[in-house]
């Protein structure tokens, strides 16, 4: 019987004429600017009777899973899982696979552009050079910082982690802290990288990274206390995902000039509002959660989501999966 897999986010068109050679596939995936909440209400309608599915940016419940006794598994075209019930796809014996490897390399250039730009005021120079203010020779008050020679910090040194490293060591010279569940011994040997506990790196850092996933634990890592750590000129990188930053207290510690400023990829909530504060403030740079998005990277991301899943279907995936434990069933 052919399986029927439901695509909840557009895919490119080889990838998804790759996928109707193996099953029949289910669109869902609405314009630009389409009704997200709508969406999600189709995908839960479409799993029903559905074998698997492939998409992003949409929370799949435990309520949706429930419904739909023939899923056997999803592909998610991301490597953060925080959209699913990890938990409850392992009891049900559901696949989760995601996308690593693929994208490190460009979100870590993501990384490192927000570091350049906060640190010499990239974006706001632009602009103030496009509102015709530049009339005669700059003054320290367009001034910014110096980023070679300075410490780095990396809240989280894997893979994207690790490449960010080796941009700072390698290209700009930077001393490299990092916390970690583990030891990173190859990040250490080839960059000179430094693992500390979160308080001496905060205390120490020129600029502080954040590169973990978003867990329960993870959720408000960074807050009014750990803000109030970091040195005055410090700089705020946020390129993994939102809510890992109390944006209330950044907010607060960037409008007291407890640190410097804040260059931010992520938000607690995405689309960021048009009101909000941090999109009135000189010294924070923010992105529309760009990490991964150039045509190359997005094309390989949705290539190895769509094998992800043709894989699993057949019972053959053995990498990229999320919950491994549902393997050894």
């Amino acid at each position: 019987m052919t399986p029927k897999i439901v695509v909840y986010k557009a895919l490119p068109q080889d990838v998804l004429d790759n996928l109707r050679r193996h099953a029949q596939v289910v669109e869902l995936e609405g314009p630009p600017g389409h009704d997200r909440r709508a969406l999600a209400e189709a995908l839960g309608a479409a799993l029903a009777d559905a074998d698997g599915a492939i998409g992003a940016s949409i929370k799949v419940t435990p309520e949706m899973v429930a419904r739909a006794p023939r899923l056997k598994a999803i592909s998610t075209i991301s490597v953060g899982v925080d959209n699913f019930d990890l938990a409850d796809l392992t009891r049900r014996g559901i696949v989760l696979a995601h996308t690593p490897d693929v994208l490190t390399e460009s979100t870590a250039d993501t990384v490192f552009a927000l570091v350049l730009s906060t640190a010499r005021r990239v974006v706001e120079l632009a602009e103030w050079v496009k509102a015709g203010q530049w009339r005669g020779s700059i003054g320290p008050e367009q001034y910014g910082v110096d980023v070679n020679g300075k410490t780095i910090g990396i809240v989280g040194l894997g893979r994207i982690g690790g490449a960010l490293a080796r941009r700072a060591a390698l290209g700009f010279n930077m001393r490299v802290l990092y916390t970690n569940r583990h030891p990173n011994e190859g990040a250490e040997r080839a960059y000179g990288a430094k693992r500390v506990e979160l308080s001496e790196l905060l205390s120490q850092s020129d600029f502080v990274c954040l590169q973990v996933p978003l867990t329960p634990q993870t959720r408000h890592l960074i807050g009014a206390a750990e803000l109030r750590a970091m040195k005055r000129g410090a700089i705020l990188i946020n390129a993994s995902r939102g809510p890992i930053v109390d944006e209330g207290a950044l907010i607060a510690a960037l409008s007291a000039g407890t640190i410097a400023g804040a260059g931010l990829d992520v938000f607690e909530h995405e689309p960021v509002s048009a009101d909000s504060p941090l999109l009135a403030m000189r010294n924070v740079v923010a992105l529309p959660h760009i990490g991964s998005a150039t045509h190359e990277t997005r094309h390989a991301m949705a290539r190895c989501a769509a094998d992800n899943l043709i894989e699993a279907l057949a019972g053959r995936l053995t990498r990229n999966v999320a919950n491994p434990e549902v393997l050894a069933r």
